[in-house]
């Protein structure tokens, strides 16, 4: 199958100009100022861009792909993602994680839902763990996960500096992060570690301490959820100019960020304002994990959840708001995390590389179009591709 998209604006994030864009079976073929469809080769579909912007498809890297959640006891576990959860937030590849409920929600459900997920049309990686130390892995250790297993890369989300952490020691999160970066660099994946910033005020202290007694590096490490209060956000930048990776979490609800939570689109200027390198800067939707309540006390008083849509939005925001160039805003959202975690054939507009694509309206910046390897799966904002049960 042949597919053109003619007389779009390209942003690979790098502006590229108005081109013309080929893509052959799942791949992007060619790129060029024209390109007429040959009469020989059959049937060739001809989608025109005018007016619009062609961008990477996006990549949600902290999903909770079979539910999270559960502080508030089993009915409050939230429910697996669809399908269309993601395609109509321009999401084309996700990367699964198992949060604070280690227990009920398991490696092998993880995997098994990334391939359903492959599937019905988007790509889907996963890390092992959870918030939990000792870690539990599918093979029994976390390096032999990386390496015997095509949709583990890397290890995670673990948890630090929260209530509902297990306390890890420096030298259990050493230890995690030397087997996880063993088994990136034997099977040529990012190995990367995933960590839960909570509310305390130990901030990135472990992650520190891990990294001045050992020797492993800050990017080792890929801390999410900076922006959840000002004294964190504060210290993420800090970190990022000393070398760290900094997430922003993009899901939340309106008494979050009257009680100090950052908006995501506003730290992002704040953060390159700062100084702050561009390429350490993502942001994850935290998608379908809960997002819980509690009192002073640490008691759970109220829930909801998190939607992989919100990603977008916190970027169209940058945009319109903050004034943040698009191909800076879109960055962070495919480039940049494409790059951290080894993805090589995503997160750019780049002959030979996936076809995974978003067609954005020029005038309001709507999604418009989302191609997942090749496959048309959201036209004219309306899901074309539905998930198995929706």
């Amino acid at each position: 199958m042949l597919t053109i998209i003619k007389n779009g604006e390209i942003y690979a994030p790098k502006f590229l100009g108005r081109k013309d864009l080929l893509i052959a079976h799942n791949k992007i073929a060619w790129i060029a100022d024209e390109i007429t469809p040959p009469q020989t080769l059959g049937e060739i579909e001809v989608i025109d861009a005018d007016g619009k912007y062609i961008v990477p498809g996006f990549i949600d890297s902290h999903v909770h792909i079979i539910g999270g959640g559960g502080e508030g006891s089993y009915r409050t576990r939230t429910p697996e993602i669809q399908l269309t959860d993601a395609t109509l937030g321009g999401i084309t590849t996700l990367v699964g994680v198992i949060g604070t409920d280690g227990t009920t929600r398991t490696m092998p459900s993880l995997i098994a839902k990334a391939r359903a997920l492959e599937e019905e049309g988007i790509s889907c990686y996963v890390q092992t763990g959870s918030y939990q130390v000792p870690v539990k892995t599918l093979t029994g250790k976390i390096e032999d996960d990386i390496i015997l297993v095509d949709k583990i890369i890397g290890a995670g989300e673990i948890a630090i500096s929260d209530h509902r952490s297990s306390q890890p020691t420096v030298e259990e999160l050493a230890k995690i992060a030397s087997a996880a970066r063993l088994g990136g660099l034997l099977s040529n994946k990012a190995g990367i570690v995933n960590i839960h910033i909570g509310d305390s005020h130990d901030h990135f202290k472990l992650i520190e301490e891990v990294v001045e007694t050992t020797d492993l590096p800050l990017r080792q490490f890929y801390p999410t959820h900076v922006n959840r209060n000002l004294h964190l956000f504060e210290e993420a930048i800090r970190f990022a100019k000393k070398g760290g990776f900094v997430d922003f979490t993009t899901s939340t609800i309106p008494k979050f960020l009257e009680e100090g939570e950052m908006k995501c689109s506003k730290g992002f200027r704040i953060m390159l304002d700062e100084g702050v390198d561009l390429s350490r800067i993502t942001f994850t939707s935290d998608g379908q994990a809960s997002l819980p309540e509690f009192n002073e006390d640490g008691e759970f008083i109220g829930l909801q959840i998190g939607k992989c849509t919100s990603l977008f939005k916190e970027v169209r925001d940058a945009i319109i708001e903050e004034n943040i160039p698009i191909e800076a805003a879109v960055s962070v959202i495919t480039e940049n995390p494409a790059r951290i975690l080894k993805l090589q054939d995503k997160g750019i507009i780049e002959k030979g590389r996936d076809a995974d694509l978003v067609i954005l309206d020029k005038s309001h910046l709507g999604i418009d179009t989302v191609i997942a390897m090749g496959q048309v799966m959201v036209r004219n904002g309306i899901p074309i591709v539905k998930g198995t049960f929706e």
